[in-house]
This record gives structure tokens, C-alpha cells and sequence, in this order.
């Protein structure tokens, strides 16, 4: 959720018994350094950081610029100049500067998404004493993370809303959902699983645990609450969407992520060969999402949400997180 929620909503889920996250691939280390604490100045409960384990790949220029020449009916419409553009916010991945800070900060929980970092700097976190958390998307990716270290697995399905965590493969046929894939990843791994897409209501959340995961993860449910920092226009575009509205795409990021149907995507893909590889084919999107949300247009702009986007609520996150408890209790058998 890198973009649209920082501190405030992970105190209020870790306060009301969950474990509160805040994504960091977008933050600057002071920035990391603020929001760290900010929740221990509020809450003493467990929280987690989370990172992009990506390569940065070989700068291409020959297709960075065919993908600007693309974009150029765009920037020119809405005024900018496609040979002079501002540079926009890009996604880091973790390196040697992030890990001292996390042995710095101590954060209890991290986790990490497109794999894992290299073995040296993974010793590291885990010297910290942080319990080590990531994402697999497949079987193949789950026993990878098992044998080097994790102790637990996300099990992350294709109704998942944001970056498919997807990192031995570029095959999107490899995706499947999360009722047939946490199964499979308890099955296959010795280590806690835990059940991220899709996941929303009490419904999903004890069919989950029924099929064997150790706990839930949830995103697209939070998105409504009043923590999160999204613009009027992005959250009634949210109260508007219904599950089959939701795409993966690879034409924001140059990765496949799941989110709302925008122009953009209807116009470019939703999956285009051309786009560089995440994370550079953002850069050149960044300056027409500026320029269009300053009037309240979206159409360049990544609204990740996952199926479920129809279940999120419009309540405070700790309120939520209580209430999704409660549903739990009531709906099981006694």
C-alpha cells in the first residue's frame, strides 16, 4: 500500500490487536526513521516494515525512449513537454543503507516482496531479531523463501490487489488464486502461512484458517478508513468499483500489479511489451499524474485494489480491525 498509508493506520490496526504495516518502498531512511517513531511514540504493540527486494534492471535507453515517444500524445494534451520532464518518486530497493537502518530502528516484523534480499544483508535483519516475512506467489517461490530463511510465508494470490509479488518467473499463467494456493503452500513448506487476496470479511478470513493458514493478510479492506491518505476522487472511485473492474497491469510500473481500470490501462494495455522494466516505466507517468490530479482526473493515476474491492469499509482502521474479529467469533461453529 506504498502511496496511500504511512504511520497512522499501522498504530491503529497494531492498537486494536493486529499487526500494523507500513510500506517503505516509496520512503525515504529519514522518512522510515519518522514514521518508526511516530508508532512507538503511540503504540508499544508489534508492527512490521515492509521492502521491495527488486534488481534495478540495465538502463535501456533506446526503450525508455520509445515508451516516452508513446506517452507523448499524453504529456502534450495535458500541457507538458515530453522532452522535459520532471524526475518523479521512484521505488527502492532494499540495499546496505536500509539495512543499517533497520539495525538501528529494530523494527519487530519486516517483510519483503519480490523475493529476498541478498544472503548478507538478510544475516543481517535476522541478527536483528526481526521476525523475517515475504511473499510467494507459486509453490516454487514458498519452498525458495523457506530455504533461505523466512518464518513465514506470504501466500499471495491473483486476486491480490498491488505488485504481484511474483520474482522466479515473469509467467503471469503461474498466478492462481489464494483458496487454491494457501493450501498448497501449507502443504508443501514447514513454516506459518499466511493468506494474502481477496481476504476482506469474516467469510475470507476463516476460509483461510480453514484451508490451513496460520493468519491473514489484508490490504483492499483499509483502503476506505480515514488513516489512509487518499485523495476524494480516488476513494469514491473505490466506493464505485465492483470486483470485475480490477485488472493486472504492467503499464504503470513495468511489473504486474492489480488495480482499477483507469484510461491509461484501456488505452496502453492492460499488459504492454514495450513498457521498461520496473520500476522505470513510472518515470515518465509521473509528471501527466501530477498534472491530472490536480484537477481530480485519475486517468494516470495506479488505484491498486485487489477483487474484494467491493467488501472495504468506511471506518476507522482500529474499528475495523475489531470488527473483523468480532464477524470471526460470531461466524465460527460452536
Amino acid at each position: 500500500m506504498a502511496g496511500v498509508q504511512r504511520s497512522a493506520l499501522a498504530i491503529a490496526v497494531s492498537e486494536a490487536g493486529g499487526l500494523g504495516a507500513v510500506p517503505c518502498a516509496l520512503l525515504r531512511p529519514a522518512e522510515i526513521r519518522d514514521e518508526v517513531a511516530a508508532i512507538r511514540r503511540a503504540t508499544s504493540r508489534p508492527f512490521n516494515l515492509n521492502f521491495f527486494c527488486h534488481r534495478d534492471p540495465p538502463r535501456d535507453p533506446a526503450r525508455e525512449a520509445a515508451w516516452r515517444r508513446r506517452l507523448a500524445p499524453y504529456h502534450r494534451e495535458l500541457g507538458l513537454d515530453p522532452d522535459d520532464l520532471p524526475a518523479g518518486p521512484t521505488r527502492a530497493p532494499f540495499d546496505a543503507a536500509l539495512c543499517d537502518l533497520l539495525e538501528d530502528l529494530r523494527p519487530p516484523v519486516v517483510s519483503f516482496h519480490f523475493g529476498l534480499p541478498d544472503p548478507p544483508l538478510l544475516a543481517r535483519v535476522k541478527a536483528t531479531g526481526a521476525v523475517i516475512l515475504a511473499s510467494a506467489t507459486t509453490v516454487d517461490e514458498a519452498r525458495w523463501l523457506a530455504d533461505r530463511g523466512c518464518h513465514a510465508i506470504l501466500a499471495q494470490g491473483h486476486e491480490a490487489g498491488g505488485h504481484r509479488g511474483i520474482f522466479l518467473t515473469r509467467d503471469l499463467a503461474t498466478q492462481i488464486g489464494t483458496l487454491s494456493l494457501v493450501p498448497q503452500v501449507v502443504d508443501a513448506v514447514k513454516l506459518p502461512v499466511i493468506a494474502a487476496g481477496g481476504i476482506a470479511d469474516a467469510r475470507t478470513i476463516l476460509a483461510a484458517l480453514q484451508l490451513g493458514a496460520a493468519a491473514v493478510q489484508i490490504g483492499t479492506a483499509y483502503l476506505l478508513c480515514p488513516e489512509t491518505s487518499l485523495s476524494p476522487a480516488h476513494r469514491q472511485a473505490l466506493r464505485d468499483a465492483r470486483p470485475e473492474h480490477t485488472v493486472v497491469t504492467d503499464v504503470l510500473t513495468g511489473r504486474p500489479a492489480r488495480g482499477l481500470v483507469t484510461r491509461l490501462i484501456r488505452e496502453l494495455g492492460p499488459l504492454a511489451a514495450d513498457a521498461p522494466e520496473f520500476p522505470h516505466a513510472a518515470a515518465p507517468i509521473a509528471p501527466l499524474r501530477a498534472a491530472a490530479e490536480r484537477t481530480g482526473n485519475l486517468d494516470f493515476s495506479p488505484l491498486w485494489a485487489g477483487q474484494s474491492v467491493h467488501l472495504a469499509r468506511e471506518l476507522p482502521a482500529g474499528e475495523l480491525t475489531r470488527t473483523l474479529v468480532a464477524e470471526c467469533q460470531a461466524l465460527r461453529p460452536t
